[in-house]
């Protein structure tokens, strides 16, 4: 067999307008892709670096463009999983070896993954985070689309989630904190959030204040976003979540984000994935894993002011599985 060489390069896609969570505002999306060529076939992944954890841009390349020489002396996707610890830098390198193999084989991932055939998904549209009148006026334009995300973190949250509530009155509604409530004002923005009916809350208090959801009453689901990564960090969150959003780049790929989700589904957790804001690449391997969510959030191709060729379908407030032209 010959094996595959490795290329790894940054893109920077222009967001349109801004993307505002409770930790900062971006205008671009700076993605690392992956490319594993046979001298036949070539297989893409793409990952976004959280900061959030530490990681960059060079030094998710640099992570990545290091496992060449394992590589070419044989280093195949079951060996990855052990060769590099859960991030965006084995994401991007696992699902450049799922594209490769399907690739090569003609035969689509899903098959090769023993994995039903994907279909249309209802997709969270999301709501950046803004002024009280701007999130109305996001929302409004949004109004149509039956699935709502809403970013909040600050002052007035709850002014904000009704006032999105007033403007998208028939629109499913999940909120995303970022880690940005305290002690001090969950109870009254988890009220707040119930009372627009709200169907889900992401990650409210930051990762280390965990516990304290054991303690409070949860009027609506909870779901945990940067306190879940890999497989491994799912126990210790029984009890304190309802939820699980899954990010192929937090868990490193795939592989791990398909039996990420297995496990929790065993320990009773409900499963939601998510995306960062990535061209429609990073988005295809999710839309496997996202067959057997509750919540899909996929929407990062949609924030940008292009996407890449062959990009995934957005219509009706649905998303379409990838044609092999992009990946798979």
């Amino acid at each position: 067999m010959t094996y595959p060489s490795l290329s790894v390069h940054v893109e920077h896609w222009p967001i349109a307008g801004t993307f505002t969570i409770s930790r900062g505002t971006k205008t671009e999306a700076a993605v690392v892709i992956a490319e594993l060529v046979d001298g036949c076939h070539r297989g893409r992944g793409e990952c976004v670096p959280y900061v959030r954890y530490d990681e960059t841009l060079g030094g998710v390349a640099e992570a990545i463009a290091a496992m060449a020489p394992a590589i070419a002396s044989g280093l195949d996707r079951d060996g990855l999983q052990q060769a590099m610890k859960p991030g965006a830098a084995r994401c991007a390198l696992d699902c450049a070896f799922w594209d490769l193999a399907a690739k090569r084989t003609g035969t689509p991932v899903h098959v090769l993954a023993d994995l039903p055939a994907p279909r249309p998904l209802v997709t969270a549209f999301t709501i950046s985070l803004g002024t009280v009148d701007a999130m109305a006026t996001q929302a409004r334009h949004a109004a149509g689309r039956p699935l709502l995300k809403v970013k909040l973190g600050g002052e007035n949250d709850r002014d904000r989630i009704m006032a999105v509530r007033r403007a998208a009155p028939n629109a499913q509604l999940i909120v995303d904190a970022n880690e940005s409530w305290s002690a001090h004002n969950l109870a009254d923005n988890l009220a707040a959030c119930a009372e627009a009916s709200v169907t889900l809350v992401e990650q409210p208090l930051p990762a280390a204040q965990d516990d304290l959801l054991a303690r409070i009453k949860r009027p609506l689901s909870v779901c945990a976003d940067e306190s879940v990564h890999a497989r491994s960090s799912l126990a210790a969150l029984t009890g304190k979540y309802d939820a699980v959003n899954i990010k192929l780049d937090k868990a490193g790929g795939l592989t791990e984000a398909l039996a990420t989700a297995n496990e929790a589904q065993r320990l009773g957790f409900d499963v939601m994935v998510g995306c960062m804001v990535a061209t429609s690449l990073a988005m295809a391997p999710a839309m496997l894993v996202a067959q057997c969510a509750k919540v899909v959030d996929l929407d990062g191709a949609l924030l940008l002011a292009r996407d890449r060729d062959h990009g995934l379908l957005y219509k009706a407030g649905m998303v379409h599985p990838a044609s092999p032209a992009l990946w798979g």
